[in-house]
């Protein structure tokens, strides 16, 4: 049986997120806002169908999804693209593709102890991310 991801866990460190951000076109005012920010991950998981909110001060996303299934994933909140996505189980890790117009693109998430990891790519560009779960 797959971990359970269900919690809330707070933005702790981030690396190379301005670069990733770059790759997506993300223009360079944004850029240095957004690295700013402190997100908010919930996780909701119920079996193989997850619900991740990403939260910030300046907008939100919400993705839901079925493990194993592809959907259409409409990332207008965070760089106005569509793709194709699947997220997939590793092992005890979720991984995504995202088949679109950035090449390689995609996440992977895993926990370690109290710790939410998130790395993510695209383009060449890969910025990690780490979340601490909230009591």
């Amino acid at each position: 049986m797959p971990r359970d991801y269900t919690g809330t866990y707070q933005l702790v460190h981030q690396e190379n997120f301005e670069e990733y951000l770059r790759a997506l076109d993300i223009n360079v005012a944004l850029r240095k806002l957004v690295c700013l920010l402190k997100p908010v991950k919930e996780v909701e998981q119920t079996g193989d169908h997850m619900i991740i909110r990403t939260i910030t001060t300046l907008r939100n996303y919400v993705m839901e999804f079925d493990v194993g299934v592809e959907f259409e994933e409409n990332l207008g909140p965070i760089d106005g693209r569509t793709c194709r996505t699947t997220v997939r189980w590793d092992g005890e890790r979720l991984v995504c593709t995202q088949i679109g117009e950035k090449q390689d693109r995609g996440w992977t998430h895993w926990i370690e102890g109290r710790f939410l990891h998130l790395e993510m790519h695209a383009e060449g560009a890969v910025a990690k991310q780490v979340f601490q779960k909230k009591d």
